[in-house]
């Protein structure tokens, strides 16, 4: 497949303009302009003038040049509210714990909106039950900025992609020892509180919760059984049904996302790095 092709596979074969912003009177408003998707007319940013956007076919070029060099095939792509942010794969490497695979993805993510520079990290999704975890975008150096000298940089990127895939090896070791540890109800409850948000002191089973909390506690503690039945009474156990809360309960539709960017998946890597550090 070439870069054509799997930019239209991820929907992402559109360009985006600058365009000045004026006022309804005509007035130009300075220093600033509008990202606008010229295939749809929707307006994805407002930003300075500096500000330099990177085409969804150059980062499709960097990913294909990231892949002949690492040998990684090229995975998927997408895009959120409307390519306000993009984001291509590459599949890496798996891992087999028990009858379960995790298999591990390097992820380009782009922004139009200017909430996100253009970075690259680790994601996983375990095949049994398809829930997804992104481990993060910033515990390495990869971040670049929107501006006329980000192209130079990087090419930088490719000598740093191996700490991409030691970031997984080291994941894939982390979740094998997770698997080895009991989970206790100490540990359960606390990162039950700390998923729903909830102070230490608070009771899980007060009966002045409200009716939407008891229907998530309880839809969570649905999803935490399924997982522990099959990956085991563990740490990773424990994980997974976190992971499939928020990947498939947590609200209707896709969360992906959410998990990306949002709160949701600091919880999770909060979370995640919690457990690890009790192992």
């Amino acid at each position: 497949m070439n870069q054509v092709e799997m930019l239209n596979k991820a929907g992402l074969n559109w360009n985006v303009s600058s365009e000045p912003i004026q006022t309804q009177s005509g007035l130009l408003i300075p220093d600033r302009i509008a990202l606008v998707r010229e295939d749809t007319q929707q307006v994805l940013g407002i930003h300075t003038e500096s500000y330099v956007p990177y085409q969804n076919h150059e980062l499709m070029e960097l990913l294909f040049t990231i892949s002949k060099h690492t040998g990684l095939e090229m995975h998927t792509g997408g895009s959120f509210k409307g390519g306000e942010k993009v984001f291509v794969q590459l599949k890496s490497n798996d891992l087999k714990i028990g009858n379960d695979t995790i298999k591990g993805y390097i992820s380009g993510l782009n922004s139009f909106d200017g909430k996100t520079s253009l970075a690259f990290g680790n994601s996983s999704v375990t095949i049994s039950c398809m829930n997804s975890f992104f481990r993060g975008y910033r515990s390495i150096a990869t971040k670049i900025r929107h501006s006329a000298s980000m192209h130079p940089r990087i090419e930088e990127y490719l000598q740093r992609i191996d700490s991409l895939l030691k970031e997984e090896k080291t994941m894939f070791q982390e979740i094998e020892k997770l698997g080895n540890v009991r989970m206790t109800q100490e540990v359960k409850d606390l990162v039950t509180k700390r998923l729903f948000e909830m102070s230490i002191e608070e009771r899980l089973d007060n009966p002045e919760h409200s009716t939407n909390l008891k229907n998530r506690l309880a839809r969570f503690n649905f999803d935490l059984d399924i997982e522990t039945k099959d990956k085991g009474d563990s740490l990773w156990g424990l994980f997974s049904g976190i992971t499939r809360y928020t990947t498939h309960s947590m609200k209707k539709g896709d969360n992906s996302e959410n998990k990306m960017f949002g709160r949701t998946g600091m919880i999770e890597r909060e979370i995640y790095h919690e457990l690890v550090g009790m192992v």
